[in-house]
């Protein structure tokens, strides 16, 4: 009998798996409760993501002084200065930057949505029904961002952040009940294999 590698990885991981249920729940609390604040949850996300950008422009800018014998000091340069520049305004402007963020991703949905649903209806592959519904619900939630801002702005990155966290903690906590009553070959067949 042939055991396989993956059933030896998954005992080290079910040994673990009361950390995953734990963590499994943290994420579906902490994601409950950017739903009941949205609007903190917003400004949270995108100071994150406006300190994200500052640190990598100035990675960035670093790299670029690094790479000045090497010709790549003007990509990394620009790159660098526009990351820090862009971090700096949505850190020091946070509500302006939600809502430039909330534009983007209008922008996003609605073009990826319309192109889905378009290359689905032209191409009719096996279940392609299911790529026309998501290109609609794409679609539909970019025209809604749209139709809603500048106020979309206030509560969208939360809503998304918030249901991240509580379907990803969802999927920890299954997936540690899952491991937990996972029934592994014995040691039995292990010990043969080694012979």
């Amino acid at each position: 009998m042939v055991t396989s590698p993956l059933l030896f990885e998954l005992e080290g991981v079910r040994q673990r798996w009361g950390w995953l249920l734990a963590l499994g729940i943290v994420m579906v609390v902490l994601g409950t409760i950017a739903l009941f604040i949205m609007p903190a949850a917003t400004l949270g996300t995108v100071l994150v993501l406006g300190w994200l950008l500052v640190f990598s422009g100035i990675m960035e800018t670093i790299q670029a002084v690094r790479e000045r014998k090497s010709g790549g000091l003007f990509m990394h340069l620009i790159g660098g200065i526009l990351g820090l520049l862009v971090g700096l305004l949505v850190v020091t402007h946070p509500v302006a930057g939600a809502v430039a963020w909330t534009l983007l991703f209008a922008s996003f949905f609605t073009v990826i949505g319309i192109f889905r649903l378009v290359i689905a209806i032209r191409l009719k592959f096996p279940l392609w029904g299911w790529a026309v519904f998501d290109g609609i619900v794409t679609t539909g939630l970019g025209v809604l961002l749209w139709l809603e801002w500048p106020w979309s702005g206030l509560w969208f990155l939360g809503l998304a952040v918030g249901e991240s966290l509580i379907v990803r903690g969802w999927s920890y906590i299954m997936f540690a009940f899952a491991l937990h009553s996972l029934r592994l070959p014995t040691a039995a067949p292990r010990a043969r294999q080694a012979a």
